[in-house]
């Protein structure tokens, strides 16, 4: 989306934590919750951060929570509710006290976090999270966050296409629906 690359990085961890910890409907299929869910936290984790550590049990646990608080947000802007996400969100601010901070580690110049006075892994992504989804939200891109259109797929996803057009979480999903589409035109000739 180009907001920045922190920004960036936590939005794609919002949308890999709700898709890897949430169950639902995936592509078709039914998606139970992972029964390794430190794995599925690290996978949601590493969209944005490909280097991130790897989850405990206890930190994947609290990161459940955040993912089902999150899903939320992005059901109320896919149906169109942006006074329900932006008051989840507001609440996820306050609860999780994320304030700026200006941090420099690993190498990389100072960038902005937002993080809570805890310093726990679910919190501070917490934090950072609703942080970054708040900036989408009040911006003229709001309507760039999504849940798949796709019957039997619900999915989350951010519209990188610039138009936000987007209504699928991937191609396949697409190719799902227009083929879906085309054998019941096919079939009514």
């Amino acid at each position: 989306m180009d907001f920045n690359s922190h920004t960036d990085g936590v939005i794609k961890v919002a949308v890999g934590l709700v898709n890897s910890l949430t169950p639902g409907e995936r592509r078709g299929r039914p998606a139970p919750p992972p029964a390794d869910v430190a794995a599925a936290a690290t996978e949601g984790l590493r969209v944005g951060y490909p280097e991130h550590r790897p989850a405990t049990e206890a930190e994947a646990a609290e990161l459940v929570e955040v993912a089902l608080r999150l899903r939320a947000v992005f059901a109320a802007v896919a149906a169109g509710d942006l006074d329900t996400a932006a008051l989840r969100i507001n609440a996820l601010l306050v609860e999780t006290d994320a304030r700026p901070m200006l941090q420099r580690h690993d190498g990389e110049p100072w960038h902005l976090h937002f993080h809570g006075p805890g310093g726990a892994m679910a919190g501070d992504w917490a934090a950072s999270c609703a942080t970054g989804l708040a900036l989408v939200l009040g911006s003229e891109f709001a309507d760039r966050l999504g849940v798949c259109t796709a019957p039997h797929c619900d999915r989350v996803y951010v519209d990188v296409s610039r138009n936000g057009t987007r209504r699928f979480c991937s191609t396949p999903c697409q190719n799902r629906v227009k083929t879906a589409a085309f054998r019941a035109r096919s079939k009514s000739l």
